[in-house]
């Protein structure tokens, strides 16, 4: 069931620090490969724009689009612009610390900045939290961004603009799948046949 939250950000913090783990943090530390039918690098600029069908791997992240811009700056950190082919939308797939879960979105842009660890879907975006292949999580709104470093979302329904044609009322829709207790007392486990009940020809003395 699809809900509308005014605290939004405040309930998928809450969804998702239910299990201690961010983001995957060595990620940012880790090369970035990407693979394009074609390439134009500017060294002045340090610049480099890849396209047609980029696939972009950096650690545990994951990133699709039809054209992939990425700069670097000065001390290193790496920021990268993903737009989707026409009809699509670009994808992004990371990793979070320690346990079985993915973070997934998609978006008409997605904007990855390596220096603040952060991710902003624009257009369209869609984000879901995946624990194996299983959606838990989801949300969707105008624009939403991701802040790796305290595992924080700000989502953006579009609204004031009038929202989109896939979104016309411009809400926030958000599905939260709810948490098991841990603390929840199992059902005992019977081994063997029930027990039967006798009938008694006698009845225990009355007490008074």
């Amino acid at each position: 069931m699809n809900h509308t939250f005014a605290s939004l950000p405040l309930l998928l913090a809450l969804a998702f620090a239910a299990t201690p783990a961010g983001a995957e943090k060595a990620d940012r530390n880790k090369p970035m490969n990407v693979e394009a039918d074609s390439l134009r690098y500017d060294d002045l600029r340090q610049t480099s724009v890849f396209s047609g069908k980029v696939v972009v791997t950096k650690g545990s992240i994951v990133i699709r689009g039809a054209r992939v811009t990425v700069k670097q700056d000065p001390d290193g950190f790496q920021f990268g612009t993903v737009t989707a082919e026409p009809g699509k939308r670009a994808f992004f797939r990371q990793k979070r610390d320690n346990v079985d879960e993915y973070i997934e979105g998609e978006a008409d842009t997605i904007e990855y900045d390596g220096r603040a660890d952060r991710v902003k879907f624009v257009g369209r975006a869609e984000l879901r939290r995946l624990r194996g292949e299983t959606v838990n999580d989801e949300t969707s709104g105008s624009v939403i961004t991701y802040d790796n470093s305290n595992d924080q979302f700000s989502v953006d329904g579009g609204a004031a603009a009038g929202g989109s044609p896939a979104n016309p009322g411009g809400r926030v829709r958000a599905t939260i799948a709810p948490r098991s207790s841990a603390s929840a007392p199992a059902a005992p486990e019977l081994s063997g046949p029930a027990p039967r009940l006798r009938s008694s020809t006698t009845l225990p003395p009355e007490t008074r």
